[in-house]
C-alpha cells in the first residue's frame, strides 16, 4: 500500500498537518501544539487543559544584572505563520515572534522562529527553534528554555526513561491538597491518599527522574487504557545544542503526565549556567531538532514492547544526525560540517612509567575558554564523544567555528585542554595525533578515598526513611535518588561527626555521600567537621605534601582544611562555593571542583595524624559538599613509580 503524501490544511486559527499516520494541529499564529491525533485517539494531549498548555516551547528570562535562576516565564507564542516547505514528502511550517524596542522590558529581546516538520510515512514529527539576539538590542539573562508536552492523564500512566527507571506513575491529582502532602520543597510531595492505594506512602518528585545529557536520548509514556497500547516518546538525537556538556543533568518525564526536552537550564549548576547576554552582543542558536515519536502495539505485543521499539527508533535518529531535511540555512548538513580525530594518552609517572591509553575518557569540542570551562559554557554548541580502550577518538559532524579541545579521564583528577585552538570549516578532517594529559601530581599517593570519576555514587548512600520512599529506587543502582537522604546523616551521627580511618575504614560503608548540615532544632542547623585519621611511618618536615580534594558538587558551602588542630586557623578555605542544589535534587554530582592544598611537612608527625574537613555554612539542610575523591601525596623527590617502589622496599 503506497504511503499517503503529507497534506497541510490552513485555517484562520489552526494549522493541521496530516501524513495519514498522525494529524498534528497547531494554533495559528501562536504555534502551540494543541492536538495530536494518532491510532484512533482523537488527541494524545490533555484536552482538559487550555490550548496553550498542551505542547509548547517556553523560556525563563530576566534583566541583566539580576542574580538567580528565576525570572519571567514565557510560553512562546508566534505572531506570524509561514509555510517553509510543502510537498507530498515533507511539510515544514514556521511560527515567528519578532522583537522590537516597544517590547523592551516586556518580552525577552529575541527573535524566535519555531519550526515543525512532518515527513511522509513518519510516525512522529520534528521540532526545532532558532533564537537570535541582534547586536544593538538590550542585554538579558536566559535561565531556561525547553519544549513541554502535557499528555492525557486518563490515558498515559506508565513512564519509561531507562531500562531500570520506568514505572506506573501517580496521577497529577495525587499531588493536590487532600491527596498529597508538600515536603521540604514544592516539587516533592508525599502521597497520603492517592487514587491508586498501592502508591500510598510514596514520594513523588520530578527530580528523581533527572538524567545526564549523555544518557537522555529517549523517554516518554505508554497508554495502556486503549488497545492497542500507544507510546509517546521524546527523542533527542544529539546533545550539540544542550548546555553544560555530557554530564549536565536535566529533567525528563514526570507526573503530569509531562514530557520535556530541556535545552538550557540551571538545574544542578545554579547561576553558572545562566547565559548572560550584554547589549551589543550578537547571538544566534538552533535548538533541536528533536523528534516526537509515536508507536503502537501489534496483535499479541506487550505494552512494554513500545519502550524497546522507541529505543530502536532513537538509534535510527542518532545515526541520521545531522538531519538532511530541516530547511533552515542555520542548520548545517553533514557536508557543511567537519570531523576531528586523534588519540588521548595519560602520563602519570607514579602510576606507570609509560603513557597510558585514556580508556573511556570524555573528549569534546566547546567554545574557546580556560581549562575545564566547558562545564560552565552555556551559549553555544559542544560536541563530545568517548575514547575507545586504546584512547582513540573521532568527533563527527562539528559545526563550523572556533573551538578548544577538552577532556577528562575517569580514574584521574583534573581537566585536559589541547594547547592549540581548532577551527572547523565545511568538510574539514583534522587529525590531532597523540595527545598526552598529565594529571595533577606532585608525589606518590600516601592514601586515597573514593574514585576520581566526578561522582559521589561510590560512597555510602543510606536507606531512605521508610516514611519517604520511592519504590522504584529500592535496591536500585541509583539509590541516591530517594527523597530525604540528607536527614539520615544526623540520625547516623547525632552528636559526633564522621571519622574516617585510613587503612581501616571503607569509603563504600564509612564515608557518607554528602557532607551536610546537622539539624539541631526546628529550622536550625549546624555545620559539620569530618576527620581523616592516618599514620605516617616517616615524615620529611622540610618538604611539602599535597592534599588533592576533588568535589563532585557544592551548594552554598565552604570547605575549610585544618591539620592536627580543629580550632586553629584553616590551612585552606575555599570561600563560598556552588549553587548546584544536587543534594535536594538527588543528583549525586553537579559542577566539578578541584582544590590542591599544600601541606607543609612540619604540620605532620611520624605516627598518627588527622585532617579536619569543615563545612561551616548552616542556614539550610541542603548546604553541603559531595566529594568525588581525596588523595594525600608525599613529597615530590621521587621522579617515577619505579624509584618510589624501590624506596619503599
Amino acid at each position: 500500500m503506497p504511503l499517503i503524501g503529507v497534506q497541510l490544511h490552513t485555517q484562520d486559527t489552526h494549522v493541521m498537518i496530516d501524513n495519514g499516520i498522525l494529524q498534528l494541529t497547531l494554533s495559528n499564529p501562536d504555534g502551540i501544539v494543541t492536538g495530536i491525533r494518532y491510532n484512533g485517539i482523537d488527541n494524545l494531549l490533555e484536552v482538559l487543559n487550555d490550548e496553550d498548555n498542551r505542547g509548547y516551547w517556553d523560556l525563563v528570562w530576566n534583566s541583566p544584572g539580576t542574580l538567580g535562576t528565576t525570572g519571567s516565564f514565557d510560553v512562546i507564542k508566534g505572531t506570524s505563520f509561514k509555510v517553509i516547505l510543502e510537498n507530498e514528502d515533507q511539510v515544514e511550517v514556521s511560527f515567528t515572534r519578532t522583537w522590537d524596542s516597544s517590547q523592551d522590558g516586556k518580552l525577552v529581546p529575541l527573535n524566535i522562529d519555531k519550526r515543525f516538520i512532518v515527513l511522509r510515512g513518519c510516525s512522529g514529527f520534528y521540532t526545532y527553534a532558532i533564537y537570535e539576539h541582534l547586536k544593538d538590542w538590550p542585554g538579558f539573562n536566559l535561565a531556561e528554555t525547553r519544549i513541554a508536552f502535557k499528555l492525557r492523564k486518563d490515558k498515559f500512566h506508565y513512564m519509561a526513561m531507562a531500562d531500570n527507571r520506568q514505572r506506573c506513575m501517580p496521577l497529577p491529582d495525587d499531588r493536590l491538597s487532600g491527596r498529597g502532602q508538600a515536603l521540604a520543597y514544592p516539587e516533592a510531595v508525599l502521597l497520603v491518599n492517592p487514587v491508586e492505594p498501592d502508591l500510598k506512602g510514596e514520594v513523588d518528585d520530578k527530580y528523581q527522574y533527572s538524567c545526564d545529557n549523555k544518557d537522555s536520548q529517549v523517554h516518554g509514556w505508554i497508554c495502556t487504557t486503549d488497545q492497542p497500547a500507544v507510546g509517546f516518546w521524546m527523542v533527542t538525537p544529539s546533545n550539540e545544542f544542550r548546555s553544560g556538556g555530557p554530564v549536565k543533568q536535566n529533567l525528563t518525564s514526570h507526573v503530569g503526565p509531562t514530557t520535556l526536552a530541556v535545552f538550557l537550564s540551571a538545574h544542578y549548576t545554579g547561576e553558572d549556567l545562566v547565559p548572560k547576554f550584554s547589549a551589543g552582543e550578537a547571538w544566534k542558536k538552533v535548538f533541536g531538532p528533536v523528534f516526537i515519536y509515536l508507536n503502537c502495539t501489534m496483535d499479541g505485543d506487550e505494552p512494554l514492547s513500545l519502550w524497546e521499539d522507541a529505543k530502536q527508533q532513537m538509534i535510527i535518529e542518532v545515526q541520521s544526525w545531522p538531519y538532511t531535511f530541516p530547511a533552515s540555512d542555520d542548520f548545517p548538513k553533514s557536508n557543511q560540517r567537519g570531523n576531528v580525530n586523534g588519540r588521548l594518552l595519560v602520563n602519570d609517572r607514579y602510576v606507570s612509567d609509560d603513557n597510558i591509553p585514556a580508556n573511556g575518557a570524555y573528549i569534546g569540542l566547546a567554545p574557546p575558554g580556560n581549562v575545564g570551562s566547558w562545564q560552565r559554557e552555556c551559549k553555544d554548541y559542544q560536541f563530545w564523544t568517548k575514547t575507545d580502550i586504546n584512547g582513540y577518538f573521532l568527533i563527527n559532524d562539528i559545526r563550523p567555528g572556533d573551538y578548544n579541545l577538552y577532556a577528562w579521564v575517569p580514574g584521574f583528577i583534573g581537566d585536559y585542554q589541547y594547547s592549540a585552538a581548532i577551527t572547523i570549516t565545511p568538510g574539514s578532517e583534522i587529525e590531532v595525533g597523540d595527545l598526552v594529559y598529565e594529571p595533577p601530581r606532585n608525589g606518590p599517593t600516601l592514601w586515597e578515598i573514593g574514585i576520581p570519576d566526578r561522582s559521589a555514587a561510590e560512597f555510602y548512600v543510606p536507606n531512605p526513611n521508610p516514611n519517604y520512599i520511592n519504590k522504584l529506587f529500592v535496591n536500585h543502582p541509583d539509590r541516591f535518588r530517594q527523597y530525604g537522604l540528607w536527614e539520615r546523616y544526623a540520625e547516623l551521627y547525632p552528636n559526633e561527626d564522621l571519622v574516617y580511618t585510613v587503612g581501616t575504614s571503607d569509603y563504600k560503608k564509612d564515608w557518607f555521600f554528602a557532607q551536610v548540615t546537622r539539624k539541631i532544632d526546628t529550622n536550625k542547623y549546624q555545620g559539620t567537621t569530618w576527620q581523616i585519621r592516618f599514620k605516617l611511618d616517616n615524615v620529611d618536615q622540610g618538604s611539602s605534601y599535597k592534599l588533592r580534594v576533588a568535589i563532585a558538587s557544592a551548594t552554598f558551602s565552604e570547605l575549610q582544611v585544618r591539620i592536627s588542630d580543629p580550632k586553629t586557623n584553616p590551612l585552606f578555605s575555599s570561600g563560598l562555593m556552588g549553587r548546584d542544589n544536587s543534594i535536594a535534587r538527588h543528583g549525586i554530582h553537579g559542577l566539578y571542583w578541584l582544590y590542591n592544598v599544600d601541606v607543609p611537612g612540619k604540620l605532620l608527625v611520624q605516627g598518627d595524624n588527622t585532617i579536619f574537613l569543615t563545612q561551616p555554612r548552616s542556614s539550610s539542610p541542603f548546604q553541603g559538599i559531595l566529594y568525588d575523591y581525596i588523595r594525600l601525596e608525599g613529597p615530590s623527590k621521587l621522579s617515577s613509580k619505579e624509584e618510589y617502589m624501590s624506596s619503599t622496599l
